[in-house]
């Protein structure tokens, strides 16, 4: 079986898929792989399709959207849909439990890809990071559960889903610059910058992309628009971090030359604060 929930959600099994189309099912079945093998009250799923007010109906409509969802998983898994109820989506007390196996479920892999690139990327593997990293990248396919309409309930695991993801990003992104593949992440850079223009450690990292390549304009115009926004939006000045930073670049400071493998953007732009302070 392979569920996807990073992206639009999937329900399939050697080329069938099983996935629920009515809404609210649907957004059942979101909650429950969200929390997967863990116990979700009948009460947040309550709240999740119906918010504060709850019609008298509310518990016999559920249990009928959760039949309909041991349904689904019969008809995928060609078994009796009391076997399915029995051992992958369980009535527990007070609620539902759905048990997913970690090889069938693209959040589990994302997850464990992530971690294991983290992990290198600390050890100072940095090929090996990268490659784990870009896997796990590579697993998104959209916003997760981008075709599930998300509830009060829902919301939140969702943005810190994304959160995530971007944290992830940001780290593959890192493992590859350690590797000298400047020019490969300006792209991958622009787009994401795209749509997280305030995003200070996003910005820094192209600008470090851009300078090792030899486009010093383009880096210091990458700090330009950033602090002309935050100004603009926030009425902010960009941290000291990327103010010495583009003072760097400015000078042509050779701490940004430093061998990729031996300093990353953490590392980089902590010894920019430190030079500065001892020049005082």
């Amino acid at each position: 079986m392979e569920i996807q929930i990073l992206g639009p959600l999937v329900l399939a099994r050697s080329g069938r898929t099983a996935t629920p189309t009515a809404p609210k099912p649907r957004s059942v079945l979101g909650l429950l792989l969200l929390h997967a093998d863990q116990t979700v009250q009948a009460t947040a799923l309550t709240r999740e399709l119906w918010g504060a007010s709850p019609p008298v109906s509310a518990p016999t409509t559920l249990q009928t959207y959760v039949l309909q969802l041991r349904k689904c998983f019969a008809a995928l898994l060609d078994v009796p849909v009391a076997e399915v109820a029995r051992r992958v989506l369980v009535t527990v007390p007070g609620g539902y439990l759905l048990r997913v196996g970690p090889d069938e479920f693209d959040l589990r892999r994302f997850e464990q890809l992530a971690s294991a690139g983290r992990r290198a990327l600390a050890a100072g593997d940095h090929v090996d990071a990268a490659a784990l990293l870009v896997r796990a990248c590579a697993l998104w396919r959209g916003p997760a559960l981008a075709d599930v309409r998300a509830g009060v309930v829902a919301g939140p695991r969702l943005k810190a889903l994304e959160e995530t993801r971007l944290a992830t990003v940001e780290q593959c992104i890192e493992a590859r610059l350690r590797l000298g593949h400047h020019q490969d992440v300006l792209a991958d850079l622009t787009l994401l910058i795209a749509e997280h223009r305030l995003n200070e450690n996003l910005c820094a990292q192209l600008m470090v992309a851009l300078h090792r390549s030899g486009q010093r304009r383009e880096a210091l115009a990458v700090f330009h628009r950033l602090r002309a926004s935050m100004v603009q939006e926030l009425g902010l000045e960009p941290s000291k971090r990327l103010h010495l930073l583009q003072q760097a670049i400015l000078t042509d400071d050779r701490a940004l030359e430093v061998a990729p493998r031996e300093d990353g953007l953490t590392q980089l732009l902590d010894h920019l604060v430190l030079q500065r302070a001892r020049a005082r």
